[in-house]
């Protein structure tokens, strides 16, 4: 490719596109094999690691949560960002399970209904989106799962406080060291990714919570 084509954008991200002959596509592409590697690595190591720091706890977070649901428990999950997506998942694969033996659950995505969202933040402040929704739509005995990458996202941790209050079992997943959600004593379980590099732990988060779901799912059949 030479430099007339191609846009600026194009040309500072993939600079070696536009040098033509000078370039050593096998270099590039032995590049591209290492970095997969290393991210690859990566994804392991963190993940070794949020296993052999929670293995107990999962076991006895999920057992816990499939008792609630055997009493006929809804849970509420919540967070911002990319935690946002990780809890409309959860939400789904309870809905909508990965194995035709699991048994569909009820869960409600805090972060669905925009309109709700929007109001609670102009009206009230952005710390309060989820609190004021569980406060409006949970029950004695339902389950709230708050994730968050740092443990210190303040509506997060409001939302778990709140429904301690209202006699819930409250789970969280948190990375770095926890955070406010790992210090919270209206947290019944913290399950936390030991690392400080989001992309990576973020990941390990979704690991925990399809583990979760696994034991869930077992101890529902026991």
């Amino acid at each position: 490719m030479n430099s007339s084509n191609g846009s600026e954008y194009d040309k500072l991200f993939y600079p070696f596109l536009f040098e033509g002959g000078k370039v050593d596509v096998k270099a590039v592409l032995r590049q591209v094999e290492q970095s997969t590697i290393q991210k690859c690595d990566e994804v392991i190591a963190i993940r070794k690691a949020t296993m052999e720091h929670n293995s107990e706890l999962i076991m006895s977070a999920g057992t816990a949560m499939a008792a609630a649901f055997s009493k006929g428990a809804t849970l509420f999950a919540f967070g911002n960002g990319g935690s946002t997506t990780d809890a409309q998942d959860v939400v789904v694969d309870l809905l909508n399970p990965l194995y035709p033996d699991w048994t569909p659950l009820p869960a409600v995505a805090l972060t669905n209904d925009v309109s709700v969202i929007t109001a609670v933040g102009n009206d009230v402040g952005f710390e309060n989106v989820f609190t004021r929704q569980v406060i409006a739509l949970c029950r004695k005995d339902d389950v709230a799962l708050g994730i968050s990458t740092s443990g210190n996202s303040k509506n997060v941790v409001m939302a778990l406080e709140q429904a301690k209050k209202q006699d819930m079992l409250t789970v969280g997943i948190a990375g770095y060291d926890g955070g406010e959600m790992a210090r919270s004593r209206f947290v019944d379980f913290c399950l936390i990714t030991p690392s400080d590099y989001v992309p990576r732990l973020q990941e390990a988060q979704a690991t925990v919570y399809h583990t979760l779901l696994h034991v869930i799912q077992k101890e529902l059949r026991i």
